[in-house]
């Protein structure tokens, strides 16, 4: 299989690269990443000499780039994680969410249809479908629940959504899409709920939450996420949107003092602060589906992978210290420097 992965530089995408290379080492990937502020080329270091791996820095959103990389390499199968994905930078700047998540992403798919794919798989979030009313522990989001979207990004992404499937009914384009909660793991960008407690707790700085920190997420280990779309990605159905969860809510405060206790620090960090606006409730997903049709479900509950998260971010500190001084910026010219 030659499989292209966008967005393979950010979090969850350079987690599912790591996640093919071992599970699949027979497979060529092709990483395309505009490397902006949350793409780090640092975080793909481990497999940058691989011979089976290329890199290629551009923008899905640049219809010529991305024509060119489809017409050298002839991916057979794409998967699309390349998104702005912060709300709060959503609702400074809701242009850019445009045009990377929905203009992006349907060059992607022209693309796909002009050269011709074996499957196009679109990751996507919950937050399309809004939030959960507190109070209603038995409510949870299925693939039935209807979009109706909270901010910026979240709109976006559901746009994106409905350009997929209208590819598919209309073009007859293979296509399958994912929903997830909340991801948590290695390599996550510092202005994340979890790492940005975390680096600031290890600095003894004020840990700001949201409100009174009631929101309720359900947070998902990034490798049990990976693991459930190569399931999509090669054995799922055409046309079709699975949710994939983690069995794992929290409220923000609780994830919150999970982590100072993890890292021995107190509770006397937290500083309330005014909350976001249109700020979703609860998320929850019902993962039936993909259990149902695919025998995947989570592995990793959030005690073991929150330790597992702490330990990470502790043993590899210039990760992350390189990303809060800017300079993993930098990091693109000297690998390919005189190239």
């Amino acid at each position: 299989m030659k499989l292209l992965v966008t967005g393979g530089a950010g979090f969850i995408g350079s987690n599912f690269i790591f996640y093919e290379r071992k599970q699949h080492p027979e497979d060529r990937i092709i990483c395309l990443d505009a490397l902006t502020y949350a793409g780090n080329l640092e975080t793909l270091a481990p497999v940058m000499g691989d011979p089976m791996f290329r890199f290629v820095k551009g923008d899905i959103a640049d219809r010529a780039a991305v024509y060119a990389l489809f017409e050298e390499e002839h991916p057979d199968y794409v998967v699309n994680f390349a998104a702005e994905s912060h709300v709060d930078r959503s609702i400074e700047t809701p242009e850019l969410f445009l045009q990377t998540n929905v203009m992006g992403t349907q060059i992607l798919l022209d693309a796909c249809r002009k050269y011709g794919v074996k499957r196009y798989h679109q990751v996507s979030t919950d937050e399309v479908y809004g939030d959960l009313p507190l109070d209603r522990p038995d409510l949870f989001f299925t693939e039935e629940t209807p979009i109706h979207t909270s901010s910026p990004y979240s709109a976006s992404k559901a746009a994106a959504d409905l350009l997929v499937l209208a590819y598919h009914r209309t073009f007859g384009l293979p296509v399958t899409l994912s929903r997830c909660s909340n991801n948590y793991g290695q390599y996550h960008f510092p202005e994340k709920l979890i790492p940005l407690m975390i680096s600031r707790a290890l600095a003894d700085e004020s840990l700001p939450v949201y409100g009174k920190g009631e929101n309720v997420r359900d947070w998902l280990y990034v490798e049990d996420h990976c693991a459930a779309i190569d399931l999509i990605l090669r054995n799922g159905t055409d046309g079709e949107v699975y949710n994939i969860g983690g069995h794992n809510e929290r409220t923000n405060l609780a994830v919150v003092k999970t982590i100072l206790h993890e890292l021995g620090k107190p509770e006397s960090l937290i500083t309330y602060v005014k909350d976001r606006p249109g700020h979703d409730r609860r998320y929850a997903i019902d993962p039936t589906k993909i259990h149902r049709e695919l025998g995947w479900e989570p592995t990793t509950g959030f005690d073991e992978g929150i330790k597992r998260t702490v330990a990470w971010y502790l043993n590899n500190r210039p990760w992350w210290e390189h990303i809060l001084a800017g300079e993993y910026q930098d990091y693109y010219e000297r690998m390919y420097a005189g190239r």
